[in-house]
């Protein structure tokens, strides 16, 4: 399953998949619905459907996260090719004939992701103080939007483990000039 598959372009990126997205997405959908069902207390019908709505939400700002990667590498003269969803999480792309970059562009790329995944979990904070009096689905998703960008693509992007951005800022920080 090392195979990438080209879904299409999407705001300047090309967009690919692993043959294990599938079985990742799927994964994703039956935890969100097993979860809101058992614990918010949402009948079958609508667990599925919020389960089905957290995971596209869960996706999309997983793309968020790496346009936001692609608009501070354009920014810096050094752009992102697409973005690769693999498991439940996706990586930046960038040109394999990339020269040696200074260690400046490299932080200044890194925090893109999760400073725009900030600004989205801020938004979508202000949405969910907004429906709190009514409650409901909107309500919920609203939440999950916020306490993904915030806890996954925002403080969990920058702890240095391995691929995230913390690590790539860990390994750049002290060589900046």
């Amino acid at each position: 399953m090392h195979k990438k598959f080209r879904l299409g372009n999407v705001a300047g990126l090309t967009v690919y998949g692993r043959g294990n997205a599938l079985p990742g997405a799927v994964a994703v959908w039956l935890v969100f619905t097993i979860l809101t069902f058992w614990f918010l207390d949402f009948s079958l019908g609508e667990a599925v459907i919020a389960g089905l709505a957290a995971t596209l939400l869960h996706y999309a700002s997983e793309f968020w996260h790496h346009y936001c990667h692609a608009w501070a590498a354009r920014r810096t003269g050094y752009p992102m090719e697409g973005v690769l969803y693999l498991w439940v999480v996706a990586v930046s792309l960038y040109p394999r004939d990339e020269p040696e970059l200074p260690a400046k562009i490299h932080i200044r790329r890194a925090l893109g992701g999760p400073f725009g995944s900030l600004a989205l979990a801020l938004f979508a904070g202000i949405i969910t103080w907004a429906l709190h009096p009514f409650g409901g689905m909107m309500y919920w998703l609203a939440g999950f939007l916020f306490l993904d960008n915030l806890l996954l693509y925002t403080i969990g992007a920058m702890l240095p483990l391995g691929l995230t951005d913390g690590s790539t800022l860990l390994r750049w920080w002290g060589k900046r000039g």
